[in-house]
């Protein structure tokens, strides 16, 4: 049985694959950085390892005795180039170098579609990086570093570059359940998104499988972010979806910036944030899942919004006298079908 290490396992991706991992019997072994949240994890078939991508110590802890490292973690924030590369860069150069000296045999790191620039045609696996974001930058330049070590060394690399990846425990889904959702932009820009199970399945299957090399992922029908939240109200209406324009969201985000930064606090609500909410990238369907002969779940966002919304009390729910809406049926059942 492969022995497995995953790191940024109580993050919103992490947190699904250690399931899921935990769920096959494979009992992964899993790095957390704040004791806090691992009890998020108590309750599933893993071992937790305290440990901190800048401490190099814990790191070589971690890694001892695996076979495989499925790289999560890191500071998933769009701030500053500075900010993010001690943990996004650094870290991850820290943890090939210890994953080889401790005889891992393969490496796999969750990149981002945030490393290409926008584009008028769906990219693939030959399309150059591009990066315009500062947490790009920092993915683009690990995804290079690690290829390089990945070489020298003759471990097995796959880099999978994910687009949005969404699901009812995700910070678009958090803003859903407050009632609000603040698109900054006008939202015509396509972009590729996937369903949580999905990411999961897929850097699982891959860590398991002989796949190497980079590629960028997603569901085979982008689409563009009004489409996204229309599909959304659809499904769930009682949240408000309030769009403004790109200059004015820039221009609350670098004040707000400033205020964090004087705080010394991390920022959700950035000017790179407004910046990655309108690139345009979309990829070319079915890249990686063919070559793996996996199936995906949640092939459109229309199985994926049902799902999130259908299996999730806190969204498909409501006692009968409270609910008056014509898209829900009686006893709560689901609006839409889903694959499962």
């Amino acid at each position: 049985m492969n022995r497995i290490l995953v790191t940024g396992a109580t993050g919103f991706i992490g947190l699904e694959l250690a399931r899921l991992l935990a769920e096959r019997n494979i009992m992964p072994r899993l790095l957390v950085r704040r004791p806090s949240r691992a009890t998020l994890l108590k309750s599933m078939n893993a071992r937790i390892i305290p440990g901190d991508l800048e401490d190099v110590q814990s790191i070589k802890r971690a890694v001892q005795g695996m076979d495989i490292i499925i790289h999560l973690g890191g500071r998933a924030l769009f701030e500053s180039y500075e900010l993010v590369r001690p943990t996004l860069v650094d870290g991850s150069v820290t943890l090939m170098r210890e994953a080889i000296a401790a005889g891992a045999q393969a490496f796999v790191f969750s990149s981002s579609l945030l490393v290409y620039e926008s584009q008028k045609t769906p990219v693939d696996e030959n399309t150059p990086l591009k990066p315009t974001l500062g947490y790009a930058r920092a993915k683009a330049e690990a995804e290079s570093a690690l290829a390089r070590m990945a070489s020298e060394a003759g471990i097995r690399l796959a880099i999978l570059r994910l687009p949005h990846v969404y699901g009812a425990t995700s910070l678009l889904f958090d803003q859903v359940r407050r009632g609000l959702v603040i698109q900054p932009g006008p939202g015509q820009n396509i972009f590729s998104h996937m369903h949580v199970h999905d990411a999961a399945r897929l850097l699982a299957a891959v860590a398991m499988s002989e796949w190497s090399g980079a590629s960028p992922v997603g569901d085979f029908q982008p689409s563009n972010w009004l489409e996204f939240m229309k599909q959304a109200k659809e499904l769930y209406p009682r949240f408000r979806h309030l769009r403004l324009p790109a200059w004015l969201a820039m221009s609350g985000c670098f004040v707000l910036e400033k205020i964090y930064h004087l705080l010394r606090r991390p920022a959700l609500l950035t000017t790179d944030a407004v910046r990655g909410f309108n690139l345009q990238v979309a990829v070319r369907p079915n890249l990686v899942w063919k070559e793996l002969e996996l199936e995906m779940l949640y092939p459109t966002i229309r199985e994926g919004l049902a799902e999130v919304f259908c299996c999730n009390v806190p969204f498909a729910w409501l006692p009968s006298v409270r609910d008056r809406c014509a898209c829900y049926l009686d006893q709560g059942a689901c609006p839409l079908p889903t694959n499962n």
